[in-house]
């Protein structure tokens, strides 16, 4: 279980460590060959500390690694935008936003498939305007206007990556509640309701709603992400989101339980056809 971007930070360096030694180089050898000292390169195997994508490209070239897809999938897990990873646009708003946040939107912007359940309100990719304004207002306090529009203009932005090419692949369950819970209004909510029936649509978007009638289900104590990605399913991790922090999971067990928890709520919650119907409903008030 850890804080923020060290799950990426570690996967990428035990990842050069496996190729230095596949190249026959002692962490000393392989300083001298790209004029570092030797405790940066220890300090990146383990790590300890962040690493640019530059540098990564410098170890690469002295342990020989041809590989394109492999070293794409290093120079993002480096924070490149190549090999499909998307612009870091959010880096213009560092001032703004929390670490925490910064990371979650880092996952998000590279991750291939996203896998949700919310049990309070709508995924932050579907929401409307005036709706992600009312969350954002309730969630953070002592927010100046602003500030707010700001944090708004981001939660909006992130919405970018359903366009994208390759389009994030987003599978999200829904309980009931969240679509029974008036943020912002009667208005606020019908259109948001509305907004939901449309990006179900999508082939990219798959929704399901987990109904009253379900009763106690295994996601019951709070929702959760399960970013995947692309090139190897050594990258997927299991976002916990809390008031003050965020949770990275990344244990294969963790892993494979909060995996299989999707699937049986997605089992247990209505077909993605009569959840469509099922929120059109709620919104013509039936």
């Amino acid at each position: 279980m850890q804080y923020g971007p060290a799950v990426r930070r570690r996967k990428l360096g035990a990842e050069l460590r496996a190729l230095r030694t596949t190249a026959a180089l002692t962490s000393g050898e392989a300083a001298r060959l790209v004029g570092w000292h030797q405790s940066k390169v220890s300090r990146i195997e383990t790590g300890a500390s962040g690493v640019k994508p530059a540098d990564v490209r410098l170890l690469l070239d002295a342990y020989g690694v041809l590989d394109k897809d492999l070293r794409e999938l290093l120079l993002v897990l480096a924070g490149s935008d190549e090999g499909g990873g998307r612009h870091h646009w959010w880096h213009a708003y560092r001032g703004v936003l929390p670490p925490t946040y910064r990371d979650f939107i880092s996952l998000e912007s590279q991750a291939s498939a996203m896998r949700t359940l919310e049990t309070s309100v709508v995924p932050g990719l579907l929401q409307t305007p005036e709706y992600a304004r009312a969350v954002t207002w309730a969630s953070v306090g002592g927010l100046d206007d602003e500030r707010l529009d700001t944090l708004v203009e981001v939660r909006l932005a992130r919405q970018d990556v359903l366009r994208g090419e390759p389009p994030l692949e987003l599978s999200a369950v829904l309980d009931e509640a969240v679509l029974r819970r008036e943020v912002g209004g009667p208005e606020v909510m019908a259109r948001q309701l509305k907004r939901l029936v449309e990006a179900a649509q999508l082939p990219q978007v798959r929704l399901q709603v987990l109904p009253f009638t379900a009763g106690a289900h295994v996601g019951i104590t709070g929702p959760f992400v399960i970013f995947s990605f692309s090139r190897t399913s050594d990258l997927d991790v299991v976002v916990l989101d809390h008031l003050t922090s965020s949770l990275y999971l990344e244990r294969k067990e963790d892993l494979q339980a909060y995996t299989e928890a999707f699937n049986t709520l997605q089992s247990h919650a209505l077909s993605p056809e009569d959840s469509l119907d099922h929120i059109a409903g709620i919104g013509d008030g039936v």
